[in-house]
């Protein structure tokens, strides 16, 4: 797979479960704003829409399957593009919450974080002044003391009742060299199975660090543990480490993922009015590496998933 230049994967995460409304007033919080930037994000060429919901009144994460209902059905009518539902939701859901609506969609692609971990923003409540919603200084405030839950039974339960049980396949965000290891745990115990997928996250609080040198770290482990053939690798840079990252990932034969999820901005100062623009400018970046970039057939090839047509 590495000696033969493949096409580069454009994930783009829509809004997450992190960021809060008054960390930027372009953050997509309703249906609709979610829909217009996950389609916009999809015409200009990414071939995967990592998706989280949150309430349309004020903006919080949400996992209630009837505001997924108002968001998905309406892009799949809109885009190609793959569809990938979150598993991880938010610091503060139950797994069976987490999972309500992958098990009710039944999708191709989720996302599958491989570890528990501290997993923080909380520095960031120092630089805001004014709150929008009540509920977001205590949100952010409060992982200072949170933990994001994924154990190895969690982990096996999702690879049991969505992996085998519906046939999803998964994005597997590693924060961490241990979190490669345990996926090489479930590759060894049969229950994931080529082509991996693989997420590497770097810039986020209580995982790795955005060092140019965790990255490379990170894709010899997964070269030693899985074999290069075996996995497709991408690159996830948070804050304004995003672009920096993902064009080192992409030299170094990755795919990549942008989205407001992930970073606000587009550039130093400049905040994101929309997902697309950060997918247009990862992808001017890539023409300029002269690289080309996948359809979402394409991506669905690369990673054996089966598409919107079965069951």
């Amino acid at each position: 797979m590495a000696s033969t230049p493949t096409k580069v994967i454009i994930t783009c995460a829509v809004t997450g479960s992190v960021h809060t409304p008054s960390m930027s007033e372009h953050l997509p919080l309703t249906p609709d704003q979610i829909v217009e930037n996950a389609v916009g994000a999809a015409e200009a060429g990414a071939a995967i829409l990592h998706l989280h919901a949150r309430n349309p009144e004020d903006g919080s994460p949400t996992a209630d399957p009837a505001v997924f209902d108002r968001i998905v059905p309406r892009i799949r009518d809109r885009t190609d593009a793959v569809i990938n539902i979150t598993t991880g939701g938010s610091t503060r859901m139950t797994l069976d919450e987490r999972l309500a609506y992958p098990l009710q969609l039944k999708p191709e692609m989720c996302s599958l974080n491989m570890g528990s971990m501290n997993f923080s923003i909380h520095p960031a409540a120092r630089r805001i002044q004014t709150w929008k919603y009540d509920w977001e200084k205590p949100y952010i405030e409060g992982m200072e003391d949170m933990i994001f839950r994924n154990t190895f039974r969690d982990i096996k339960h999702i690879l049991r009742v969505l992996g085998e049980d519906c046939g999803t396949r998964f994005e597997f965000e590693c924060y961490d060299v241990g979190h490669l290891h345990t996926l090489r745990h479930f590759v060894d115990e049969g229950l994931v199975k080529p082509p991996f997928f693989i997420q590497t996250v770097l810039g986020i609080l209580g995982g790795l660090g955005p060092d140019p040198e965790n990255l490379m770290v990170m894709r010899q482990t997964a070269d030693r543990l899985f074999g290069r053939e075996t996995y497709r690798f991408s690159v996830l840079g948070a804050g304004r480490h995003q672009m920096s990252l993902l064009t080192m990932g992409a030299i170094m034969g990755g795919n990549v993922r942008v989205g407001l999820e992930d970073s606000l901005f587009l550039g130093r100062g400049q905040l994101a009015r929309t997902c697309a623009e950060q997918v247009e400018k990862i992808r001017r970046i890539l023409s300029d590496l002269s690289l080309d970039i996948a359809s979402p057939a394409e991506a669905r090839q690369m990673l054996g998933l089966r598409g919107t047509g079965a069951a």
